[in-house]
């Protein structure tokens, strides 16, 4: 089993959530099939599953918890809950590729939200992936920072293509306040309850506030 193993943690839930780095050309479930590469692999801790998915082809941060309740806030578009990635694109997105993108991009008869987009000087400190990007000759890449506050199917992609920078590497960083900061692929940690409570505020502040009748236009009286 490749775990980090935490200190021990003090923890007044009988649920458990976990933070999970999943590696490349893995499926985001515990059975396939096929039988491909998937959790079961990595997490020995019955009872948890994903709340959210991270597709085959991506790499980073997954939260896996028994907690429903959780699970709900970590994926319910109303919280706004926002998802940090890391994208490296085919060549340099210039400032109309980049407003774009902000700006929200029309995938089959839909926009997306704002996003926020930047562009990063330097590649970040990543490890290497088992299976190297295709690289192609004369085309640079770059590097973007991606914070979306929904989740649609294979969304950063989708985006980045739609701009004609299509997606080489994907990497999710953040879900709301939990980083993956230096766990490696197919290691897990435990979240502490600090952790736990952290997500419930995040999702709460970012949660839209409810729309209510203008003073001008009443409720119509019950019959």
């Amino acid at each position: 089993m490749r775990q980090q193993v935490p200190p021990r943690l003090k923890t007044k839930s009988r649920h458990r959530t976990l933070a999970f780095n999943k590696p490349y050309g893995v499926l985001p479930c515990f059975t396939d099939a096929k039988g491909r590469p998937t959790l079961a692999e990595y997490v020995k801790a019955p009872g948890v599953y994903a709340a959210g998915r991270l597709d085959f082809d991506s790499e980073g941060l997954m939260v896996l918890t028994s907690d429903g309740a959780l699970a709900h806030h970590i994926t319910d578009p109303q919280h706004k809950l926002p998802k940090i990635y890391l994208a490296q694109v085919e060549r340099i997105p210039n400032d109309e590729a980049l407003a774009q993108l902000r700006a929200g991009i029309l995938l089959k008869g839909k926009r997306t939200r704002p996003a926020e987009v930047r562009l990063l000087s330097d590649a970040p400190e990543l490890p290497d992936r088992p299976v190297p990007i295709r690289f192609r000759k004369n085309v640079p890449t770059a590097w973007l920072e991606i914070t979306l506050r929904e989740g649609l199917n294979r969304q950063v992609r989708r985006m980045t293509a739609a701009v004609e920078h299509p997606t080489v590497r994907l990497v999710r960083i953040a879900i709301g306040p939990i980083m993956l900061g230096d766990l490696q692929p197919g290691h897990w940690r435990e979240l502490a309850n600090s952790e736990i409570d952290q997500i419930y505020r995040t999702a709460k502040a970012q949660r839209s506030p409810p729309t209510h009748r203008s003073r001008s236009h009443p409720a119509p009286p019950r019959r």
